[in-house]
């Protein structure tokens, strides 16, 4: 009886042993459950009186966001020479400046469908100056909430919130708006 019972057992675990289910689904490459996807947006447009000094950004409808997540806007501010190459200076928003007539601020505000991008202030905007107004550049970065709660890093400087450990930030695209 032991033998027939050693060779039953021996067969069943060969057989159990040898079968192969099907194929799960592949996973996401190099994440490791501790990095968390941000996502990057980048508009550039033009404030004017016909468009009452607002720029609009719609999420696309294949982007998901929560509304736990956190936004934040950042401002092509300048462009300086680092080493012999063109360096994107960006500057986290509200971003404040004083004019000789008075103060023009750049903000924005956000709900999980857009960004809304406006110019506010004490400034006449119909008198300010075309690098004031025209071509401008702003990147929208998308970050989980549980991002921010985790990690101490600098988010006012994008270069700096870009190497945070444990951050890929994902760039959908440029988009323009026109």
């Amino acid at each position: 009886m032991r033998k027939v019972t050693f060779v039953l057992l021996l067969f069943a675990g060969i057989v159990i042993s040898s079968c192969e289910g099907p194929m799960g689904p592949p996973g996401q490459d190099g994440l490791d459950g501790n990095t968390i996807i941000g996502s990057v947006f980048e508009i550039e447009d033009d404030f004017t009186a016909s468009n009452n000094y607002e720029l609009y950004f719609d999420f696309p409808q294949s982007f998901e966001i929560f509304d736990t997540d956190v936004v934040l806007v950042y401002i092509l501010w300048e462009v300086v020479n680092v080493n012999g190459k063109n360096t994107d200076v960006w500057r986290l928003m509200p971003q404040t400046v004083i004019l000789n007539d008075g103060i023009l601020q750049y903000n924005f505000d956000y709900t999980v469908a857009d960004v809304k991008i406006f110019l506010e202030g004490t400034t006449d905007f119909n008198k300010l100056l075309p690098a004031e107004t025209d071509n401008q550049v702003f990147r929208i970065v998308v970050l989980p909430a549980d991002f921010l709660a985790k990690k101490s890093g600098d988010i006012i400087d994008f270069n700096s919130l870009k190497s945070l450990p444990g951050l890929k930030l994902d760039t959908m695209g440029k988009v323009e708006i026109k």
